[in-house]
């Protein structure tokens, strides 16, 4: 029997696309804003079928529920399911989910293709901020230092399959159908050795479940339904966005940083040990608040004990290149934290300086006085 043959019973198509929307948001008043206002159903995110104690949110993002809407895919009318998680570090994920079922698999394969071209990176902005706008008009008030101007986004596709026509494990299934059909987007048959690249972050727990991830798209088949991967992959690519937002923030500040430190040094000596005193407490807080933030996002979810999630979270962070990132805003965290501790140094210097003056002063002073007397 060929892929022709074979039928998706049940599955879906899931569009992502997170942006980063603040510097954070308070959940619990974002929540109390949403019921407010009367507004669709709500939650506070848990994994489903994982055990808390083996792996859960650091914090537990708010899920809310944005309606529906119809879809008009490559197989026939769809409905899709619209919802946003918010996560505590400023960040909204904001999700599209369509329900397939009674496809053949190539007809499987163009709605994946389709949902990528209607909903992913080369279908602009619009209908994703005009869901995002919903949401903040709602919130607003929650969101602390909201994100001005031009807005860092990622976006990731996540292929389903719950159930086919026949019984399926996942060899048999690899052996069936082409994967990097789905995963790559490319209708003409890939290199042999592009397939095994795009196929080489495959896992499976039992023998019958399958994950494939690539950059910026990923195949599920989870025969029982209760897979947690889909929540990993997506707080995975909050952390890429977040840390891709602070990685552009410190390459922003140290040439600014920079630029003031030589102002500072070119300052009049009388005014010097302030102005320096003056910049590296800037400095200090900067450091303090990027920490405080990034240990959220770190802190994201906390796995124990899963070992097969932790090794799909852990591929997926090595993916889309997390742990370089967290790297480089460390880097950068270090040489903003020895400027102004070498700052803080350089005031107290001069401040030492001249109080030195001063003394020498008052007592060329009072020796003067002396002599005047005698």
């Amino acid at each position: 029997m060929t892929s022709a043959n074979l039928v998706v019973s049940s599955g879906e198509v899931t569009a992502l696309r997170l942006i980063d929307i603040a510097y954070s948001v308070d959940l619990a008043h974002a929540e109390r804003l949403w019921t407010e206002r009367g507004s669709t159903a709500f939650a506070r995110s848990a994994l489903k079928s994982t055990p808390q104690d083996a792996i859960s949110f650091g914090v537990p993002p708010l899920w809310l529920s944005l309606g529906e809407i119809d879809v008009a895919l490559a197989s026939g009318s769809a409905r899709g399911t619209l919802s946003v998680r918010l996560y505590d570090f400023g960040l909204a994920a904001l999700s599209l989910r369509i329900r397939r079922g009674g496809l053949p698999w190539p007809s499987y394969v163009r709605d994946v293709a389709d949902v990528d071209r209607r909903f992913g990176p080369a279908s602009g902005t619009a209908f994703w901020n005009d869901l995002l706008e919903r949401v903040q008009d709602a919130i607003r008030p929650s969101l602390e230092r909201p994100t001005e101007g031009e807005r860092l986004d990622e976006d990731h596709l996540v292929a389903t399959v719950h159930a086919f026509n026949e019984s399926m494990d996942a060899e048999g299934l690899m052996e069936r159908v082409d994967l990097a059909e789905v995963l790559s987007g490319e209708t003409r048959p890939l290199s042999r050795s592009a397939r095994k690249e795009l196929l080489s972050r495959s896992f499976s727990y039992y023998a019958d479940d399958l994950v494939v991830l690539t950059w910026d798209r990923a195949f599920i088949y989870e025969p029982r339904g209760d897979s947690d991967v889909a929540d990993v992959i997506e707080v995975a690519n909050a952390q890429l966005v977040e840390w891709r937002y602070y990685d552009l923030l410190l390459d922003d500040e140290l040439p600014r940083m920079y630029d003031q430190v030589e102002k500072a040094r070119s300052t009049a000596s009388l005014l010097a040990s302030r102005r320096f005193a003056h910049l590296a407490r800037g400095l200090y807080t900067l450091v303090a608040e990027v920490t405080e933030l990034t240990e959220r996002v770190e802190n994201a979810l906390q796995v124990t004990e899963d070992v097969y999630l932790a090794r799909v979270y852990s591929s997926a962070l090595s993916l889309f290149r997390v742990q370089s990132l967290s790297a480089s805003v460390d880097r950068k965290l270090s040489i903003i934290r020895d400027t102004y501790a070498a700052l803080y140094e350089e005031a107290s210097s001069r401040r030492n300086e001249w109080l030195e003056i001063a003394i020498v002063v008052l007592i060329i002073v009072e020796i003067a006085i002396s002599l005047v007397h005698a």
